[in-house]
């Protein structure tokens, strides 16, 4: 009986493994296994990366059941895949704080990851936990949720990328939101924080989601299609009448605005902005069917663009818009949010 249990597991991991790798893009499949560093390098020049990902990821598989790889390593290889293809999933930030009066707390990362993990499992039976550091002081923890009475199911994951001495979290959840308050508490516990809260800022690209919160926007960070960005911008400078006919003096102070709004530095990568308005129709009380209406209107505005920030800053270059342009629309990266609710004041 014993023995089946131990065929039985080792099957599970090795189609985890071998489901893995297929999500792996052809070119990083090479790369991600040499970070991983569990067959070694002389196993892995055998395997033939040009063949098709099906037969890759069998000869991986194959590999990997020589070396006896458990769920501990195959979910190590799932991390590294998350932290190198990181636009797979949506990023949320969370910002913990402080009781009143507690200084900041010096503990180490490994403190850290001992404690969440033990009141975690303290509190949910079934959970299995792994991390990972990263070069930028960061942890990257993986948990993935069972029930009471069923083990871990390894395709339900919440992905946390946590920096160590800062108030900061960035979580990718599953559908899986009952564990919540349980995740919560692991979290504040092993951080020694007071309470957690939710911000107003989401996005597929963790690195532009931690350039703003850390205020580094001036600094490099992984950035896509810029290039195809600039040219059509640059199309839209050769065709666009209105900007063949403006004053140099004119283009000369919307180039200084845009500057001064936006800096000289490529923006965090953020693919949308929401703003949900609710307010009181404003008119003549003697005049107009809705003058007697107290309930606010409401209504939802999302700006779309595979890089909203840049595209915004193109905006009044171009002579689509005026300068400056809105401050709801600027004010994003430096009020760390993409989600916004307009009240009356």
């Amino acid at each position: 009986m014993g023995h089946s249990s131990v065929i039985g597991m080792d099957e599970i991991v090795a189609e985890f493994i071998r489901r893995t790798i297929l999500k792996i893009p052809v070119a990083e499949i090479g790369k991600i296994l040499r970070i991983w560093n569990f067959i070694p390098e002389s196993q892995l020049k055998t395997i033939n990366l040009k063949q098709c990902k099906e037969n890759v990821s069998q000869d991986v598989v194959e590999l990997c059941k020589k070396k006896r790889a458990s769920m501990k390593e195959a979910a190590i290889l799932d991390i590294i895949y998350h932290q190198t293809c990181q636009i797979k999933k949506i990023w949320t930030v969370y910002k913990m704080t402080k009781a009143p009066g507690e200084e900041v707390d010096l503990s180490d990362m490994e403190e850290f990851k001992d404690s969440f993990k033990k009141v975690l499992q303290r509190a949910l039976k079934n959970v299995h936990i792994s991390f990972r550091d990263s070069e930028d002081t960061a942890v990257w923890i993986r948990i993935a949720w069972g029930t009471p009475y069923m083990k871990p199911n390894q395709y339900k994951t919440t992905y946390m990328v946590y920096h160590s001495q800062t108030p900061f979290v960035f979580i990718s959840h599953c559908r899986i939101k009952k564990y919540i308050p349980e995740l919560w508490q692991a979290l504040m516990t092993a951080g020694n924080y007071h309470k957690i809260q939710q911000m107003e800022l989401r996005s597929l690209y963790l690195d532009s989601l931690k350039a703003i919160v850390f205020k580094q926007y001036n600094q490099d960070f992984q950035t896509y299609c810029l290039t195809s960005l600039e040219e059509e911008n640059s199309e839209v400078e050769i065709v666009d009448p209105r900007i063949i006919h403006e004053n140099m003096k004119e283009k000369e102070r919307i180039q200084r605005v845009t500057r001064e709004t936006f800096g000289d530095y490529v923006q965090p990568r953020i693919e949308f902005a929401q703003y949900k308005l609710e307010t009181k129709f404003k008119t003549d009380p003697k005049n107009g069917i809705l003058a007697e209406r107290e309930e606010p209107f409401r209504c939802l505005v999302k700006f779309s663009s595979p890089h909203l920030l840049e595209a915004l800053k193109s905006l009044a270059p171009a002579g689509i818009a005026d300068a400056p342009l809105s401050s709801l629309l600027t004010c994003i990266p430096h009020k760390a949010m993409n989600y916004f609710t307009i009240r009356e004041k």
